[in-house]
């Protein structure tokens, strides 16, 4: 028998075998380790492809005022094709006069730029809401999906207070106070400019609810706090009336009033908001 024979053999002492035991549980960790590695980096991989870039924004954008500017184009060429069945609504019967060829061209673009423009409001808030869509919350999805068209009655019912009730008041008052002492001859484009400083600013101020019931469902405003500022709120509305109405007292007071009563409300919608919320909660 060969003396060496067993040479051949893998013989193993017993710190070899510790050492073989180490190495069979070290294998199988670092793989574990480097398959989550991997499926972590496929997950944020993945997460960084789903999510919009930059680009993808600044393209969405880009088409939805595409489609704002079409919209609005359209609304302008077919008001100011057919003009002359809306002038009589414009002017009312007063006797108007222009100062110069260029201003039946102001009158005409003005008139036509206001009515395009409100005709596309309702257009350009659903194009707003398809880019602002994908950005919001739950809460803040769900709140504008449901008050938009609220928000676009209560802009109707400030411009007709202004063209029905705060227009025509203001105008034959101004105008009785100037034929005390002067031959009174209001222009075209003057006409025009009072017009849409009676009628625009005024449907924006009837917004003053909905942005109350926002502030209020993202928690930045309470019914408490309104009621603490009552008295600044009415100071800063009083100014706001000044500025967008013109400079006589009836104006201003008929502008006030409606505007007083819509804080009120808008005191009490967000009280029945808290208390909505707290039901829920």
């Amino acid at each position: 028998m060969d003396p060496y024979g067993d040479h051949g053999r893998k013989i193993l002492s017993p710190l070899d075998k510790v050492q073989v035991e180490k190495t069979k549980i070290v294998i199988p960790v670092k793989a574990e380790i480097e398959s989550d590695i991997t499926r972590d980096n496929k997950v944020v991989e993945s997460n960084f492809e789903a999510a919009p870039s930059l680009v993808d924004h600044l393209t969405d954008l880009r088409k939805q005022l595409v489609k704002s500017a079409a919209v609005f184009l359209f609304f302008l060429i077919t008001v100011f094709s057919s003009i002359n069945l809306w002038f009589p609504y414009i002017t009312r019967g007063h006797e108007l006069i222009i100062l110069g060829p260029l201003e039946v061209v102001k009158f005409y673009m003005s008139i036509s730029t206001a009515l395009a423009l409100g005709l596309s409001i309702p257009f350009l808030c659903h194009f707003l809401w398809q880019f602002v869509k994908p950005g919001l919350n739950e809460r803040e999805s769900r709140f504008l999906s449901m008050y938009s068209p609220v928000m676009l009655l209560l802009f109707l019912i400030g411009v007709s207070f202004g063209y029905f009730i705060v227009n025509p008041l203001s105008y034959k008052f101004l105008v009785s106070l100037g034929a005390v002492n002067f031959n009174v001859m209001v222009s075209a484009q003057e006409y025009i400019s009072f017009l849409l400083m009676t009628t625009m600013p005024i449907g924006i101020l009837f917004e003053l609810p909905i942005v109350a019931m926002f502030l209020a469902a993202i928690g930045l405003l309470t019914a408490e706090s309104m009621k603490k500022v009552r008295k600044w709120s009415y100071l800063a509305i009083a100014i706001i009336s000044a500025l967008i109405t013109p400079p006589d007292f009836v104006s201003q007071l008929i502008v006030l009033i409606p505007m007083a009563l819509l804080y009120e409300a808008s005191i009490f919608i967000v009280l029945y908001t808290e208390r909505r919320n707290a039901v829920v909660n």
